[in-house]
C-alpha cells in the first residue's frame, strides 16, 4: 500500500493552485512531492512544480481506496489504472469511478498546462514516460471493461517497439470500441494479428501533432 503524503506534503498539495495545479514549497517538499509522482517539474523556465493526476487525486480526497498491489510495477503512485489481467482486482462501484475520473480530468489538465499549445486532445510527456498506465486510463474512464485475472477484457502490454502499446480484447467488437477510445484520446492506433494464433490486436502510440 502506498503511504499517504505526510502533514507538510499535504499542505502543500491542499494549497496548489485549484485550476493549474501548480505548487509553492520548498525544494524538498517539492522534490519529495515529485519522488512519490504527485508533482512534476516543468522543464521550461521557470520550472515551476505542478500536480501530476495522482496529485490531483489526492487533493481532491479519493486517495483512501490503496492502488493494486499487482500493478505496482507499472509505476509508483497513489493510482494506477486498470491494465487488465491483475490477479489482485480493486473492487468497482462509485468510488472507483470516481478515483478513475478524477485521474482522468488530473490528466487533462497535466496536457493542458505541458503540451506546447495547451491542447488537451493529444497526448503529453508524462503519458510518453507511462505508456501503459496512460492507454489504460484512457480506457478505464471511458467505460471499458478490464480483464480479470482469466476472464474477457482489455489488456494493455508493453511492446518492444518505443512509444507503442499492446492493446489486447478477445471479442472483436470490444477491440474496436477500444480502437475508438484511444484515438480519440490522441492515441494512433493500427490492428494487427498475432502470426502463431491469428488473433487480432491493436498497436498504439501517442499522437504528437
Amino acid at each position: 500500500m502506498t503511504r499517504p503524503p505526510t502533514a507538510a506534503q499535504r499542505r502543500v498539495i491542499d494549497a496548489a493552485d485549484p485550476v493549474t495545479g501548480r505548487l509553492r514549497g520548498t525544494e524538498a517538499q517539492l522534490a519529495a512531492l515529485v519522488k512519490r509522482g504527485l508533482a512534476f517539474r516543468h522543464p521550461r523556465p521557470p520550472h515551476d512544480h505542478f500536480l501530476t493526476p495522482e496529485g490531483h487525486r489526492v487533493r481532491q480526497g479519493v486517495m483512501e481506496a490503496p492502488a493494486p498491489a499487482a500493478e505496482a510495477p507499472a509505476g509508483a503512485g497513489v493510482f494506477a489504472a486498470r491494465v487488465g489481467g491483475e490477479e489482485t482486482v480493486p473492487e468497482s462501484g462509485p468510488a472507483r469511478r470516481r478515483e478513475v475520473h478524477s485521474a482522468w480530468q488530473g490528466l487533462l489538465e497535466l496536457r493542458r498546462m505541458t503540451n506546447p499549445d495547451g491542447a488537451v486532445d493529444r497526448p503529453c510527456g508524462w503519458e510518453r514516460t507511462h505508456l501503459v498506465r496512460a492507454a489504460a486510463l484512457a480506457l478505464e474512464a471511458a467505460g471499458h471493461r478490464p480483464a480479470g485475472a482469466d476472464d474477457g477484457g482489455y489488456r494493455v502490454r508493453e511492446t518492444p517497439q518505443p512509444e507503442a502499446v499492446a492493446v489486447h480484447e478477445p471479442d472483436g467488437e470490444a477491440l474496436g470500441t477500444c480502437a475508438a477510445t484511444l484515438e480519440a484520446a490522441g492515441w494512433q492506433v493500427s490492428e494487427h494479428r498475432e502470426p502463431r494464433t491469428g488473433a487480432r490486436y491493436l498497436l498504439a502510440s501517442p499522437r504528437r501533432a
